[in-house]
């Protein structure tokens, strides 16, 4: 199975014929130095993993749990205790309080005292306004008038008659300077231009060429051999390793689960069912034969005690009336007739 893992390629027909003999010749040995470095990494990490998920249901599990109940029982609840019944009643009569003597205050000082004195400033500085707009108007006239005899039509008369004439100049030398300048710049160009390509560009092409490209095939080629043996040779260590843990498993069930499942099922067992029915169960029934012996004596004590507290009652109090029954049935029409006789005449009385 190691053999054939080893000689399996990693594409498939076409892509082997379209290999290289490098590749080829690289693959075996490759892959055999691999197998044998990572074997040991891959059942030592296996080993580390099991360890783990050991742990982890054994130990840190149940301590995660109980670290979570202590926190909740140390922390979540005092401080939600601290909020329910401290913080939030605290805060309510704060609002209160602040609601009452500060809010309702402030409200009505707004609403009596601040606005209509706000009104009556907003009233004069509406009229200050209108005053201040009619004069501030006058003055952009006035001012508009002199800026427009002043300043702009003498800056027009100078921008037509003298700085027009003077820039068509100074635009067309500096046209011709321009000029002249592209020119020493486009023939300097040119001749750095085949400076650089001849001492700089065409080496560095010819290296790449013929000896970057040739040198980074072999690295790909010999890179993807690399982790290609990796990738096989982990998956054999996989065997290899649930090969060995299943030896393992098998070894410590014959040597420890099977003696101890065959002492628990053949001595253990009848041994218990031994003392549960020699010591157990007498024990059991005795306790039993207690507790209604117990149960039996407390109730003839609790009845003995109400007989008591009821003789005492008869000797202080006598004996109780006796509770007639009351006839709900409906009465006739003569006892119906004897009864209003009865109640007319009580009336007249």
């Amino acid at each position: 199975m190691c053999m054939v893992d080893l000689e399996k390629a990693s594409g498939a027909g076409p892509q082997r014929d379209a290999e290289g003999c490098l590749a080829v010749a690289i693959r075996l040995p490759v892959r055999i130095v691999v197998l044998v470095l990572v074997v040991p990494v891959r059942m030592v990490w296996d080993a580390l993993v099991v360890a783990g998920r050991f742990l982890r249901d054994t130990v840190l599990r149940p301590v995660g749990r109980a670290l979570a109940w202590l926190g909740r029982a140390v922390f979540v609840w005092p401080l939600v205790g601290l909020w329910r019944y401290v913080v939030v009643p605290l805060a309510r009569g704060v609002g209160w309080l602040g609601r009452v003597l500060l809010v309702v205050p402030a409200v009505w000082l707004y609403r009596w005292v601040l606005t209509p004195v706000g009104h009556g400033i907003a009233w004069f500085c509406a009229r200050a306004g209108a005053v201040v707009a009619a004069v501030g108007r006058g003055l952009y006239v006035a001012l508009a008038w002199l800026g427009r005899y002043l300043v702009v039509v003498p800056a027009v008369w100078l921008y037509r008659g003298v700085l027009t004439p003077v820039g068509h100049g100074i635009a067309w030398c500096g046209r011709q300077v321009a000029r002249g300048v592209r020119l020493v710049l486009t023939g300097v160009g040119f001749v750095l231009y085949w400076t650089v390509r001849v001492l700089l560009v065409l080496p560095a092409l010819a290296v790449w060429r013929w000896v970057l490209t040739p040198v980074g095939r072999v690295l790909a080629v010999v890179g993807r051999e690399v982790a290609a043996a990796a990738g096989h040779a982990w998956r054999i260590a996989g065997h290899l390793s649930r090969a060995v843990g299943r030896f393992l498993a098998t070894v410590l069930r014959w040597t420890v689960a099977e003696p101890a499942r065959w002492v628990y099922r053949s001595v253990l067992t009848p041994v218990g069912h031994a003392v549960r029915g020699a010591v157990v169960r007498p024990l059991a029934e005795a306790g039993r034969s207690v507790g209604r012996a117990t149960r039996q004596a407390l109730a003839s004590a609790r009845l003995t005690a109400r007989q008591a507290r009821a003789d005492v009652r008869r000797m202080l109090f006598g004996e109780p009336a006796e509770r007639r029954p009351v006839d709900r049935r409906e009465p006739s029409a003569a006892e119906a007739r004897t009864l209003g006789s009865s109640t007319t005449a009580l009336t007249k009385d």
